[in-house]
Parts: C-alpha cells; sequence; structure tokens
C-alpha cells in the first residue's frame, strides 16, 4: 500500500469516490488522524450501506434508520471492514466529512487538519484480528506520507467530539493498536 502524493490516493485498496469532501483551508497540514466506527443498518455487517452513505446513495426506504439520515453529507477518508479490505472515499489532500463539531488540543474544526478511518463496527461489540491488521498496516502508511500524525496525534472521535460522539468505543482496544503500531515501527527501523 502506498499514497500517491500528486492525488492522495493510495495503491491496493478499493476507490469509491465520494462527492462529501471539499477543500482543506490553505496552508492546513494533516497531523491528525482520528477513529470512528460506523454500521449501517446499526448493529450490522457487511451491506453495503456504508459505501452508499458515504456517496450520497443511500435508499431511504431500505430500512426506518435510513429515513433519518439519507440527507446527511458525511464521508470519511477510509472504511476498513470487518474482513480488512479497506475502502479509500476522499483523497487525503481533501477535507472529509467526518469529524463534526470537534477539538484536538484546543483546536477545532478537525476536519480541517485530520484524516478519518472508520471501522466498520458498534460500540459494544469487539472488532476483528483482520481489522486490527488492516487499520495497522494503513495507519503505518498514512504516518509515512504525514509525519505529523504521531502516536500521540492519534485519537477517538469521543475524543475530539465528547458528549456528542461514543465511537470508536469501549470495545476498541487502543493499547492492542498503538502498542502494534510502536513494535511495527521498531521492526522496521522506522523509529
Amino acid at each position: 500500500m502506498q499514497i500517491d502524493a500528486a492525488s492522495g490516493w493510495l495503491s491496493e485498496i478499493a476507490h469509491c469516490p465520494s462527492a462529501h469532501f471539499n477543500a482543506r483551508p490553505q496552508g492546513v497540514d494533516i497531523s491528525l488522524l482520528v477513529i470512528h466506527n460506523i454500521s449501517l443498518p446499526p448493529g450490522q455487517f457487511g451491506t453495503g450501506c456504508v459505501q452508499a452513505f458515504f456517496c450520497g446513495s443511500l435508499d431511504e426506504t431500505a430500512h426506518p434508520y435510513f429515513a433519518d439520515i439519507a440527507q446527511l453529507r458525511v464521508s470519511a477518508h477510509f472504511l476498513v471492514e470487518r474482513d480488512g479490505r479497506i475502502t479509500q472515499f476522499v483523497s487525503c489532500l481533501q477535507r472529509a466529512w467526518h469529524a463534526g463539531q470537534s477539538c484536538f488540543a484546543g483546536r477545532d474544526n478537525c476536519n480541517d487538519f485530520s484524516l478519518g478511518i472508520e471501522l466498520e463496527g458498534t460500540d459494544d461489540q469487539p472488532f476483528t484480528d483482520a481489522q486490527y491488521a488492516s487499520l495497522i498496516a494503513l495507519t503505518r502508511t498514512l504516518q509515512q506520507a504525514f509525519p505529523l500524525i504521531t502516536r500521540e496525534r492519534i485519537t477517538g472521535h469521543e475524543h475530539i467530539a465528547p458528549g456528542r460522539k461514543t465511537d470508536p468505543g469501549p470495545c476498541f482496544d487502543w493499547s492492542r493498536y498503538l502498542d502494534r503500531l510502536t513494535d511495527d515501527a521498531l521492526k522496521d527501523g522506522s523509529c
């Protein structure tokens, strides 16, 4: 997996371009990685509905829950499905609409300077081994391309929007994820 510096799209993963993005403010460096979770319908996996939602083509008649969200214009840069497959929706160079009203280290509007990764899941179900493996590989690729995304600048949606968001939730194993990032970096000689 490599990122094309000119386009901001990664190789070797699926691309499903979303229209739900805009330009980052001029001169803003990408310096934050935000981890989320999502499932559509809630608690169901592998439906393809997350992809449709991020691309603005969610059929609001397909499930009662969709009537309330189909008109929303949201996206993330990446989705990691339960089997570890990764899909990219927005170029890393563009601002995806994933964080909403948010603040990190005293700085508002996290979408301006962050990348968003959605894990297919819920707050109350463990994530899969395949998801952790893909998330770690994706994170390392992003850190190489955007070195301001340090371990200390990887956070959850719940941390940048407390009281409003709860994801990735208590079932996300932060130690497993962050420790493995460090372990992999030491093995690769990256640190």
